[in-house]
């Protein structure tokens, strides 16, 4: 990439070694000593992994499967994502000072940047997990759709910056490694986003339980049906095409794109698969945790 490293410092810095984005930076202090809530209930992914469909699951179920409700503001508004920080245009933290509990609460943030407040309160926490590949080839289109990225050039070379962790958040695989860990805590839930795609109904009865509300076959009908792929990408509340072209241009790409799995078979040449899989290897070693790159 050929500006990148001048183009990276003037977007990017850097939080315990982690890439974030300088917006996001200046105003850490807040981030670190937000005070959560006994009731919140934090939505964890690495970037690009579905979290605005797990999102629109949570709320539909706290909102006891009312669309109409779900509808009636942008995902981003009901759902604040807690460190994202665009001058006054957005600001998570102020926002969820402002909510009324139960908060839901969205973060990217692993857990040695996550504040302490959550681990304190022994807060619900939601972890959705995706295939690496994937992640890759929708982080890509992300950078490319949000001007606050550098050009990420070709797509072998953004997945070189990501197999090395030079992107916000830093390392897909220290982020999953690191919330598998945390899998054992009986506060929270781990969820694949492949077994998301594969068979919706159980996992959204699985969201259900986890978060203590009563299951019904209606509502969960009503919650498959509301956050389906074509319900979401045409829903402006949830297809975040209120933000302005300046913010996210999806003139270029739209911000929910295909919502499959597999579709890195369609970006990675044959050499490119090879060398990642052999990283992936050497990265993940040790760990017990294990994804599906199709289904």
């Amino acid at each position: 990439m050929d500006s990148s490293e001048s183009d990276y410092s003037e977007n990017f810095g850097k939080v315990h070694g982690i890439l974030m984005y300088k917006d996001f930076l200046k105003y850490w202090d807040d981030v670190e000593t937000f005070q959560a809530r006994e009731d919140d209930v934090l939505i964890v992914t690495y970037p690009r992994s579905g979290t605005t469909w797990v999102s629109e699951i949570v709320d539909m179920i706290y909102k006891e499967g009312d669309d109409k409700k779900c509808r009636e503001d942008a995902i981003f508004n009901r759902i604040p994502f807690l460190e994202c920080r665009k001058e006054d245009a957005l600001n998570g933290v102020k926002q969820l000072k402002l909510m009324a509990s139960p908060r839901l609460v969205k973060t990217h943030l692993p857990p040695e940047l996550l504040p302490v407040s959550f681990w304190e309160k022994n807060c619900k926490i939601i972890y959705v997990c995706r295939n690496a590949k994937d992640v890759a080839v929708s982080f890509y289109y992300f950078f490319k759709m949000v001007p606050v990225h550098p050009d990420p050039g070709t797509f072998s070379e953004f997945v070189e910056k990501f197999m090395n962790g030079l992107v916000p958040y830093g390392s897909w695989y220290k982020h999953a490694k690191s919330w598998w860990e945390k899998k054992n805590n009986s506060r929270m839930l781990f969820l694949y986003y492949e077994d998301l795609k594969e068979d919706i109904r159980k996992e959204v009865i699985k969201l259900i339980q986890f978060l203590g509300r009563k299951s019904s076959k209606e509502l969960v009908d009503k919650i498959i049906q509301h956050t389906s792929f074509q319900e979401m990408k045409n829903n402006p509340s949830t297809n975040y095409t209120m933000l302005p072209d300046e913010m996210m241009n999806q003139k270029i790409c739209s911000f929910i794109r295909k919502g499959i799995s597999g579709d890195w078979k369609n970006h990675f040449t044959v050499a490119l698969n090879e060398k990642f899989d052999v990283h992936y290897e050497q990265e993940m070693k040790g760990s017990t945790l294990k994804l599906r790159t199709e289904i």
